[in-house]
C-alpha cells in the first residue's frame, strides 16, 4: 500500500537528466504504487494537445512521457494529474492518452487512510497580486480558446516570451511576495477540515507545522525537480500514514 506524489519536473526538450530521471522513476519507483499524483507543472510550457502531432522536439518529449505514464496506468497505478501554471491548457486528450484522470484544482483526497487536500499551489500566492491576475485570465475559457486557436508556432513562441517576463518579473519580486499565504492555507484547511496539505509550485521543499482549527497540522511542500536531483512524496500504510518527504538523485531513484 503505496502512494506517491510529485511537482515541477519542468520536463521539456532542454532538460535530457530531468526526463531521463523522470523516465526511470516511473519504470523503477513508480511501479506497484496504488497512485500517482503529479500535482501540476509535469512540463515547463503546455501549449496545447496537438503537441502530440508535432515534430518539435517538445513534442517528442511529451509523447514519451504519454507512452510511460500509460504503461504505468496498465500495470495498475492510478495516475492523476493537476493542473500546474505551465500546463494549464494541458488538456483530456493527453489525460486520455496517459490513461489517467484530471482532477480539480483542489482536491481532497484519501492518503491510505488520511484525508488531505492536494493542489498546485500557485492558488495560495494571493500576495502576488500581477501573478493572480493572469491567473485569473489564463484559466477563462474563452482565453484558451483564442490561445488554442493560434499557430502552434505562434504558441511556442508566447510560452517563451511569458516564461521570460515571469522570470524578469519574479526577479523584483520579494520573496514573501512569490510564497503562499498562511491565512489563505489554513482557510482552505479548515473549509476542508483537514490537518494535511500537500502542494508544490513554490519551489521550497519543507514540511510545516501549524494549528488549524486549534489542532495540529501540516503543509508538505514538494521541491521542483533539477538535472541532479528529483523530489516526491511517499506515503505508505507501514507508516501509519504519515507522509515523507524526500530528495534522491536522479541517477539512483528510490526502489519501489
Amino acid at each position: 500500500m503505496r502512494t506517491l506524489l510529485v511537482a515541477d519536473m519542468h520536463l521539456s526538450h532542454d532538460t535530457p537528466e530531468i526526463n531521463q530521471g523522470f523516465h526511470d522513476y516511473l519504470a523503477h519507483t513508480a511501479q506497484g504504487a496504488d497512485a500517482l499524483y503529479i500535482l501540476g507543472d509535469l512540463f515547463d510550457a503546455w501549449i496545447g494537445d496537438d503537441l502530440l502531432d508535432t515534430p518539435h522536439p517538445l513534442g517528442a518529449v511529451a509523447r514519451e512521457v504519454t507512452q510511460q505514464l500509460h504503461r504505468l496506468s496498465s500495470d495498475g497505478t492510478a495516475v492523476y494529474f493537476i493542473h500546474g501554471n505551465r500546463d494549464f491548457l494541458l488538456g483530456q486528450r493527453f489525460i486520455d492518452a496517459c490513461q489517467a484522470t484530471l482532477l480539480s484544482e483542489v482536491e481532497q483526497i484519501e492518503l491510505q487512510g488520511m484525508p488531505a487536500i492536494i493542489l498546485h499551489g500557485d492558488s495560495l500566492c494571493t500576495q502576488d497580486e500581477a501573478y493572480m491576475a493572469f491567473r485569473q485570465q489564463s484559466r477563462d475559457p474563452e482565453w484558451q480558446a483564442q490561445i488554442l486557436a493560434m499557430p502552434l508556432e505562434q504558441r511556442l513562441e508566447l510560452a517563451s516570451s511569458l516564461r521570460m517576463q515571469s522570470g524578469d518579473a519574479n526577479a523584483k519580486k520579494a520573496d514573501a511576495i512569490m510564497d503562499v499565504t498562511h491565512d489563505e492555507v489554513v482557510a482552505l484547511m479548515e473549509k476542508h477540515g483537514v490537518t494535511t496539505m500537500i502542494h508544490g509550485h513554490t519551489h521550497r521543499p519543507k514540511v510545516h507545522d501549524l494549528t488549524v482549527e486549534d489542532v495540529p497540522a501540516k503543509r508538505f511542500v514538494l521541491g521542483d525537480w533539477d538535472a541532479r536531483h528529483g523530489w516526491d512524496i511517499v506515503v505508505e500504510k507501514s507508516d501509519h500514514t504519515a507522509p515523507r518527504l524526500r530528495q534522491f538523485p536522479l541517477t539512483n531513484p528510490p526502489s519501489p
